[in-house]
């Protein structure tokens, strides 16, 4: 029987009676939860998880479906590693950093003082070996890794009082997250690490003296204007922080080939939109902060000079003891120096030029 000319002629009864059955590859239907460490109100990183979410579902043609559930829905803002280790959800959007208390190599993977800017962070992940030194270190909590946004070079936080010299983060308690909250410790200040959904009543009551979250549109819709006047740059600490969703180990292998291509892609789309819309965004955004009587202030040059110092100091410190710190810190350095050599003589230089022009 020339099975060709059966399929082609006949109808799909004459098929089935031919005793010729047609290939079909139905997959199961897929239904996950994915944890974010973030509010709704923030529609900048929250949203990246929702289009993370979006992707998935428009590119399966709705038979993978992650359901997206804000910071305190399902777990604590900074509950969703443990939540994914132990498959309580598959997945999680998070901050990595924020889990430099398990070990200080979450850390690499997000932003470290004085580290890769979101361009840099970027090409370390995807071309250089940043991501798979950081899947190897993930792979200890039974869980893999997809870059999931970055927010750009941030600001410096809101102060209640001004900033003149290193002097005067001596006893400052100030919300900073993750890990920069050591080196804030070795220069004589408090750090506390706090949701930012909690950031703003704390800072109204005095609780903390200054606070940092991301940049003019978030800072803008958190209010933290109307509590703090001060509000200083660079965000010395975040050059480049990446955002990840950590997915369950276990959960990723049972899915097929073409669910895992979706997830990485998903991720990959969410990557990008989230700075697209803070690069968007944030400059109306700080037009509006300084129209409401915000007072922009750099850095003095000698909390930088300090906190440069206390940094390198700092990476050495861990170094010494940690074996995966020393490994995935050797990599990042380098890649950042030869980085910082191309960027000199072209975007520093090309940036510099622009930005004095009055265009």
């Amino acid at each position: 029987m020339d099975r060709r000319s059966v399929i082609k002629n006949a109808g799909l009864a004459g098929i089935l009676a031919a005793g010729v059955a047609p290939a079909v590859h139905a997959q199961a239907a897929v239904r996950w939860r994915l944890a974010s460490s973030f509010p709704k109100s923030l529609d900048t990183i929250f949203g990246a998880a929702e289009v993370f979410g979006e992707k998935v579902k428009k590119m399966s043609g709705g038979k993978f479906e992650i359901s997206i559930h804000a910071a305190g829905e399902l777990m604590p803002a900074f509950g969703v590693v443990d939540g994914v280790q132990q498959g309580s959800v598959e997945a999680a959007h998070t901050a990595p950093y924020y889990f430099f208390g398990k070990d200080e190599c979450f850390a690499l993977g997000c932003a470290i003082p004085f580290g890769l800017n979101s361009r840099q962070m970027t090409a370390w992940m995807y071309d250089g070996n940043g991501l798979k030194l950081m899947r190897e270190f993930y792979a200890k909590y039974s869980m893999i890794s997809f870059p999931g946004g970055n927010t750009g070079a941030q600001m410096g936080g809101w102060y209640r009082k001004e900033i003149k010299s290193v002097k005067d983060i001596k006893g400052l308690k100030m919300r900073i997250g993750g890990f920069a909250g050591k080196v804030l410790e070795r220069m004589g200040g408090v750090p506390q690490n706090i949701p930012g959904g909690e950031i703003y009543p704390a800072l109204e009551k005095g609780t903390i003296d200054a606070a940092e979250w991301v940049g003019p549109y978030d800072d803008l819709k958190l209010g933290f204007n109307k509590v703090a006047p001060y509000y200083y740059y660079p965000g010395w600490w975040e050059g480049g922080p990446q955002l990840d969703f950590f997915v369950n180990q276990k959960a990723f292998d049972a899915l097929s080939a073409e669910n895992k291509a979706i997830i990485e892609a998903a991720a990959s789309e969410a990557h990008v939109v989230m700075q697209a819309r803070y690069d968007a965004r944030n400059p109306n955004a700080l037009r509006q902060l300084v129209a409401a009587k915000t007072q922009l202030r750099p850095f003095p040059q000698d909390v930088l000079t300090e906190a440069f110092k206390q940094s390198m100091g700092l990476y050495e410190e861990i170094g010494a003891k940690n074996e995966s710190w020393k490994k995935i810190y050797a990599d990042y350095s380098k890649f950042r120096g030869d980085q910082n050599l191309w960027f000199r003589f072209t975007e520093a230089t090309f940036d510099r030029f622009m930005q004095a022009q009055k265009l």
